[in-house]
């Protein structure tokens, strides 16, 4: 693909310079002298080079950029020896990891083709997916406990375009997408940085007034849902601006809608229905069903991607426990744009939602300041997987259980109460 296609000039030039600037100003808020790793799709190319651009002029000391290909990536299913897809680029990741142990910001471009991977062999998927993960958790672990500043945008990809708007030409498609990109990212305002001071705020107040009740559970109910999620003993909620342990206080997801908090690993009860399909390593997974005892999935189901599904379950003990879950108001800008964007950063900003695996250290109070047996202690989930799925809809609603058992309503149909 050239840079200069019609689907790259379908992508407003002026909103990409304005994500890029969000990205390094308000995402990562980098600070003069740190180095700054980037992932991303090479289709995303334009924006890797603004965003590069934005971080020198921010003061950046280095910038590295490691790209991802489509057509490379499916190579490796089609033709690969067997024995590949037990193996990772671990040499990568503990380069990574070493260089955010050096306090290097970290930044991942979205965009990869959601159905990247629906005609490959689920088993050689899990197995590559597994891998990947084992030899990502030194890097994994720096971001998930917070010790550096880092930030997920999305670009256009047209790939991913045309899967949200198959009906559309492709440079029609990528605009579509582009928009909606720059509508949810804050960004198509004249100062994206001001609404983003706001919208912060706003998130703030919800955050505050959660960590004031201390609810030890909330109840969700709704079509085909009846979950009641145990909150970890000395859980914190969070959302928009956090500040991380090297100080610095950056928007790890650009879009952000939630406010969210660490369930108890070993206090889930009932069962709970998605209410969007799951977009997972190029596998969409729909109409997912599990049921959980004592915290743990015992049963799962859905009718699509099923296979991929229970084998993530598998992936290791903390998979079938919860790490986060996480309130979105049904009337979120991103909910109520009714586009279906296959992609979590976004999907998840549309609807309350809940994650499979591995807890965040930061939403226990001070939890920069304990160790991972105390976090475990307290409830807090580990596992090689951290996988977001949505719950929410306007048609469930949540209370907030009292440590006496006293309930109060948090959400009806699906809006703040």
């Amino acid at each position: 693909m050239t840079f200069h296609s019609p689907a790259h000039q379908a992508v407003d030039p002026i909103k990409l310079d304005k994500l890029a600037e969000v990205a390094v100003k308000v995402g990562l808020r980098l600070e003069r002298g740190q180095e700054l790793v980037i992932t991303s799709p090479i289709a995303a190319l334009p924006l890797v080079r603004l965003i590069t651009r934005h971080a020198y002029i921010a003061g950046a000391a280095l910038v590295s950029t490691f790209y991802s290909d489509e057509e490379t990536t499916l190579a490796r299913y089609q033709h690969a020896p067997e024995e590949s897809f037990d193996r990772a680029a671990d040499w990568l990741y503990d380069g990574m990891a070493k260089a955010y142990g050096k306090n290097a910001a970290r930044l991942a471009i979205s965009g990869d083709n959601p159905m990247m991977l629906a005609a490959q062999d689920p088993a050689k998927v899990a197995r590559a997916n597994k891998a990947n993960s084992i030899a990502y958790k030194p890097a994994l672990e720096k971001i998930s406990n917070f010790d550096i500043n880092w930030n997920i945008v999305s670009y256009p990809n047209p790939a991913w375009a045309k899967q949200m708007f198959p009906g559309d030409p492709e440079h029609v498609a990528v605009e579509k997408l582009a928009d909606a990109i720059f509508a949810a990212s804050r960004v198509d305002v004249e100062d994206p940085i001001a609404a983003w001071a706001e919208h912060n705020a706003n998130l703030a107040r919800r955050s505050s007034w959660l960590n004031a009740e201390r609810f030890a559970a909330l109840r969700f109910t709704g079509p085909g849902t009846d979950l009641t999620v145990g909150l970890a003993d000395g859980h914190e909620w969070h959302g928009g601006a956090s500040t991380a342990k090297n100080g610095i206080t950056c928007n790890p997801n650009i879009p952000t809608e939630e406010v969210f908090t660490t369930p108890h690993a070993l206090r889930v009860e009932g069962h709970v229905s998605s209410t969007k399909p799951l977009s997972h390593q190029g596998t969409l997974i729909d109409n997912i069903q599990v049921r959980f005892e004592s915290g743990r999935i015992v049963e799962a189901k859905a009718t699509k991607g099923e296979e991929v599904l229970k084998k993530v379950l598998d992936t290791d003990e903390g998979a079938r426990r919860l790490g986060e879950v996480a309130l979105v108001p049904h009337s979120s800008p991103i909910s109520a744009s009714g586009v279906l964007f296959y992609n979590t950063l976004f999907d998840e900003n549309a609807s309350c939602h809940i994650a499979l695996g591995q807890c965040y250290s930061k939403c226990f109070l001070d939890g920069a300041s304990l160790s991972q047996e105390q976090i475990k202690a307290q409830g807090g989930n580990s596992s090689l997987i951290h996988i977001d799925w949505m719950i929410g809809s306007g048609k469930v609603d949540i209370d907030g259980i009292r440590p006496d058992g006293a309930k109060v309503p948090v959400m009806r149909k699906g809006e703040w109460a």
